[in-house]
């Protein structure tokens, strides 16, 4: 189904506001449009230099100059409308929309006509001219997420702002004056995301693969050293006379019941890492599926749920070397050599330690260098939202909370209830990481640039709305807060320095005390609607730490 084939406004409605025309502009294809509303939608393409028609999609270079219609002037070369009839993205089965009687299978979706064709229908639009500027795509099945509900436009363009594909009816209403983009140039800067999330998943899956060929070396290693031990204790107890010979049998039983625990272990540490492969290999797929598709929109919709990173389900195995069979052959030779009185005290002692040694190190796989090296990004205090009793220096880096007021002129985004303040930088769409060190009470969280900057009520407080999410640190401990409500945090060690990881995509705030080791404190998980800014509430100073990783971007 083609544009041309879609019902149109009648001829004194604009078919972008879908009110009627005012100061009506005909553009050079001979479609008419409100002068504001075609200023506008050609607006966001002037970084691109080619223009087109909402409507029937001719293009135009450079963008045409606009005179305002004559009053007796008739759109004659406007298209009639045509009888309502039910829209193609409406089959969820993909199966062709122009088949009569048995629907043939769809191999083509056109997303400019918003149908699916089959191998016969598709034809035309490999051979007719009518049909070069249109989109085919393999996928099939996902056109009724290619649609906008509320317009019943095609989703062509993305809106930055809210994060979220848009048609061209939503920049002249809803997402007016937002940040809008061509959902092609959207993708290419995701995409940059993703296949950065996909090498970090072939980077897991090679030290996974390496660990599973060392533990499964390792094991046998083991079993070599449990045989050989077995071997030397058989000589040993066979030179002995009968009156050893029941101890002959429990350190056999001893060695055996080590061997298998520690087999057993072993069998069900290689079944989780194997596992864990699987999933990564699973995940891998995905992910070259969604990189290689040719469906923008059907990219842009999967990428929030596959830009995440996926966490270790397994724990690092180590053989410990403190463990060792070669012990209990060793005390066998020395049971023959003493009597059965010695020999029941050192089966005691060996029997206690082989007990008490485990056989496997679990090491716990720590991502926090890996978010500092990978995600920090360089902040800045704004003078702008100061409270009047902080004072900045370092380079607004750091701050600190005097006793006198200090005079700052009047801004709509400062702080005037509150000892708050907030960083320049807007964070959105990807993951960024920080720290901040502090003294006194202190608040560190993130806000959006709508939160209330005036009067000293809970609209304008850290956490206590619902356009920010904050961290409560002081010496008794910490609290979590959103929109007032406060969370339960179970005990985390104190510290002197913060960290924040911000996953936007992915929806979380996370909160970590930085020591000599990086242990979460909280986590928040959100629906971001607007660009976040790094917000803080000082109660004697705070400073921002310069990791020297990578500087904002």
């Amino acid at each position: 189904m083609a544009d041309s084939d879609f019902p149109l406004p009648p001829d004194d409605h604009c078919s972008l506001c879908v009110d009627a025309l005012r100061d009506p502009v005909t553009i050079p294809c001979g479609d008419t449009y409100c002068l504001e509303c075609i200023n506008i939608y050609w607006d966001q393409f002037d970084h691109m230099g080619v223009y087109s028609c909402p409507q029937c999609r001719a293009t135009f270079t450079p963008r045409p100059k606009l005179r305002r219609n004559l009053p007796d002037v008739k759109h004659e070369q406007r298209r009639q409308p045509t009888e309502l009839t039910p829209f193609p993205y409406m089959h969820r089965e993909s199966f062709c929309d122009f088949c009569i009687g048995h629907r043939n299978k769809a191999v083509k979706s056109c997303l400019m006509c918003l149908a699916y064709y089959c191998e016969t229908h598709i034809k035309p639009h490999y051979e007719s001219s009518t049909f070069k500027r249109h989109k085919l795509v393999d996928e099939t099945g996902h056109l009724d997420r290619k649609i906008c509900h509320q317009h019943e436009k095609g989703l062509e363009l993305f809106c930055r702002s809210d994060q979220m594909c848009v048609c061209v009816l939503c920049t002249v209403r809803e997402h007016r004056g937002h940040n809008i983009t061509s959902a092609e140039e959207e993708r290419i800067e995701k995409q940059k995301v993703l296949v950065v999330t996909q090498t970090e998943v072939q980077h897991i899956i090679q030290e996974r693969m390496k660990e599973l060929q060392e533990l499964k070396h390792n094991v046998d290693v083991l079993k070599s050293g449990a045989q050989r031990a077995q071997a030397e204790s058989d000589k040993t107890f066979h030179e002995m006379l009968q009156a050893v010979e029941r101890w002959k049998a429990e350190i056999h039983q001893m060695i055996m019941a080590n061997m298998q625990a520690a087999m057993s272990q072993a069998e069900g540490y290689v079944d989780r890492l194997q596992q864990e492969i699987l999933e990564l290999q699973r995940r891998d797929a995905e992910l070259r599926q969604i990189l290689e598709t040719e469906d923008n929109i059907h990219f842009l919709q999967n990428f929030p749920t596959l830009c995440i990173p996926p966490e270790a389900m397994v724990p690092k195995v180590l053989i410990n070397p403190q463990f060792s069979f070669g012990e209990l052959s060793k005390t066998a030779t020395e049971m023959k050599e003493h009597l059965d009185d010695i020999c029941k005290k050192e089966l005691l002692e060996i029997s206690k330690r082989v007990s008490e040694t485990p056989v496997y190190i679990l090491l716990p796989r720590n991502g926090g260098e890996r978010l500092k090296g990978k995600y920090s990004c360089k902040m800045s205090f704004d003078p702008n939202t100061v409270y009047k009793e902080l004072v900045l220096s370092g380079g607004n880096q750091r701050v600190t909370r005097k006793k006198t007021v200090q005079v700052y002129p009047n801004h709509p985004e400062r702080f005037d209830g509150f000892s708050q303040l907030l960083c320049k930088e807007p964070l959105t769409g990807f993951r960024f990481y920080w720290e901040a060190e502090w003294s006194g009470e202190f608040s560190i969280g993130v806000a959006y640039k709508s939160i209330s900057r005036k009067g000293k009520n809970s609209h304008s407080l850290l956490g206590y709305n619902d356009k920010s999410w904050s961290l409560l640190c002081s010496d008794s401990g910490y609290s979590a807060w959103h929109n007032k409500v406060e969370r339960d945090l179970p005990e985390a060690p104190r510290a002197t320095r913060i960290g924040v990881y911000l996953d936007y995509a992915g929806n979380t705030v996370a909160y970590y005390s930085i020591s000599e080791t990086m242990e979460l404190i909280h986590r928040f998980k959100a629906q971001f609607s607007e660009p976040l800014y790094a917000g803080f509430g000082v109660g004697s100073s705070v400073t921002l730490c310069q990791l020297k990783i990578r500087t904002y971007q």
